[in-house]
């Protein structure tokens, strides 16, 4: 990389921050090759601010890598600084420090770039590029249907932010799935629908997962990342991400083709040793920006428009792009930095050790960890009702949940991933992104075709040896906050189930729960 001739000093430094990889992205606006030139770097403090996984180390390195080749091959000049070339630096520490370095030797008449994802980069980028006195110029994302201003204007003056209302607008200002005005088929949303399970018989014959064997260069990032991030959680035997534009869109193909049909109906299903199920897979290459929302999203309504999918799979999963992505991304750029802060339910305990190994009897939850650390991966209900929900239950810290989410999964960018986690996951916001704590026993995890037919815990027991840590917990959970969830109408009858338990099953339930947060129950 970076063989050909760059400008002395160039009219603009274009930096290319990890989750930017879109050769059509607005940073790249009027670049002229005899001016500009193209900036990015990998540097170790974006695997080890949080301790990121080898996996996700891996997909990113190696995106990056297969991008700056691909800007080459557009014949856009790239200054391109791999980790082990700048590693031994003692005067580089951070991304920043590499910055302020460059823009003194190359004194660029300004720098551009687009809107970043991460509030932190934001901050430590801004706040270089101002101490240098160039130029600065952030554009707009067009990867994205909204921008934050629009996201803005929509939440003024109302007292509750729902995703619903949001995601409605937006249907009809870009008429996705809409039909002389309506929604098509009548109705906005087809949730009701999508939460079948697949009952006693299982998923049987599912499309294998779509996995691209790693060329010469991610080979050589696997190395890297061995060798560096040694001590860092998971596993590269399973890698086969797509880190090229090419392999995304053969993903998606792949994804609308054969998983699409059925991913409706299943969406919030379970099965044990099935990680990939009817899901897409391809969230790591959307926040990466392999893929833009807008070609994904047609995709999948064009799929429905031809009859290949039925409406309730579309309208599923171009609510999760078109909504939720939209929606949380409006949410994390509106309330940060303070966001990151919240604590509406006053958590304090630590994240368990065992969730960077997943050493834990707790079938559900091994199934869930040590997937996540094999493949960096894992579904929504798996992060959401089988992960979050037991940490919300637990009462740990919802720094620590969004810190360890951020780290292990390959398409963690803090954009989407804090407020997924700290919002929806945690109610650690209060009830900002979601309008009640997704809590639930171990029954709801059992029903939705969980592992409990091989743990040593009984889902239906919140008391005793035998009793689902998850559903002691939840009962535990209510009794701590029953003051609190009173007065949310969402959560009228869990309350009221509390006000019937007696003072000796009150007790018994709160000593359970004591033993599981002294670690005495959980831990394998």
């Amino acid at each position: 990389m970076n063989q050909m001739k760059t400008p002395l000093r160039p009219r603009h430094l274009v930096l290319v921050l990890g989750d930017q990889l879109d050769t059509d992205a607005s940073a790249f606006d009027g670049f002229d090759p005899q001016q500009d030139l193209v900036w990015m770097a990998e540097v170790s403090e974006e695997s080890t601010h949080v301790w990121s996984s080898k996996q996700r180390c891996v997909m990113f390195i190696s995106a990056m890598r297969h991008f700056a080749l691909a800007l080459e091959t557009l014949e856009r000049p790239v200054l391109y600084h791999r980790l082990n070339a700048i590693a031994d630096r003692c005067d580089v520490a951070s991304l920043a420090d590499l910055l302020k370095a460059d823009l003194t030797t190359l004194l660029p008449q300004k720098v551009v770039m687009t809107a970043p994802g991460d509030h932190r980069l934001w901050q430590s980028i801004k706040a270089t590029v101002k101490a240098a006195g160039c130029g600065f110029e952030v554009r707009e994302d067009r990867h994205f249907f909204t921008t934050v201003a629009d996201f803005s204007a929509h939440a003024k003056g109302r007292k509750s932010l729902r995703l619903e209302f949001f995601y409605r607008e937006l249907r009809q200002r870009f008429g996705i799935l809409m039909d002389n005005g309506q929604p098509a088929g009548g109705q906005w949303n087809f949730d009701a629908d999508n939460r079948e399970t697949f009952g006693r018989h299982g998923p049987g014959a599912l499309p294998p997962r779509t996995s691209f064997e790693p060329d010469a260069i991610t080979s050589e990032v696997m190395g890297l990342v061995q060798q560096r991030f040694a001590h860092h959680p998971g596993s590269l035997d399973s890698f086969a991400w797509p880190v090229t534009r090419d392999q995304a869109l053969h993903a998606l193909q792949r994804f609308v083709q054969e998983r699409l049909p059925l991913f409706g109906r299943y969406e919030d299903a379970l099965w044990p040793g099935e990680p990939w199920l009817y899901h897409s897979h391809l969230s790591a290459a959307l926040n990466l920006k392999l893929l833009s929302a807008h070609e994904v999203v047609q995709s999948v309504e064009s799929a429905y428009r031809c009859g290949h999918v039925p409406l309730q799979s579309a309208e599923g999963f171009i609510r999760q792009v078109l909504g939720w992505r939209e929606y949380v991304r409006g949410i994390y750029w509106t309330q940060m930095p303070n966001y990151i802060e919240h604590n509406a339910l006053q958590a304090q305990h630590d994240l368990p050790n065992w969730f960077w190994s997943g050493d834990t009897d707790m079938a559900c939850l091994k199934e869930a960890i040590t997937q996540t650390l094999a493949q960096g991966y894992a579904h929504h209900i798996q992060r959401l009702m089988v992960i979050g929900l037991y940490t919300l239950l637990l009462g740990v810290h919802p720094r620590q949940v969004h810190e360890w989410f951020l780290a292990v999964y390959v398409d963690a960018v803090e954009w989407v991933e804090l407020p997924n986690t700290l919002g929806m996951s945690q109610y650690g916001d209060g009830g900002l992104m979601a309008s009640k704590p997704y809590v639930a026993t171990g029954k709801y995890i059992q029903r939705m075709g969980g592992p409990c037919g091989n743990c040593r815990y009984d889902p239906a027991m919140r008391e005793g040896e035998k009793a689902c840590p998850y559903t002691t917990l939840y009962w535990d959970f209510l009794m701590r906050h029953e003051t609190l969830l009173s007065k949310n109408a969402r959560m009228a009858l869990q309350v009221k189930n509390v006000a019937r338990m007696n003072p000796a099953q009150r007790q018994a339930v709160a000593d359970r729960a004591q033993a599981i947060l002294r670690g005495e129950v959980g831990g394998a």
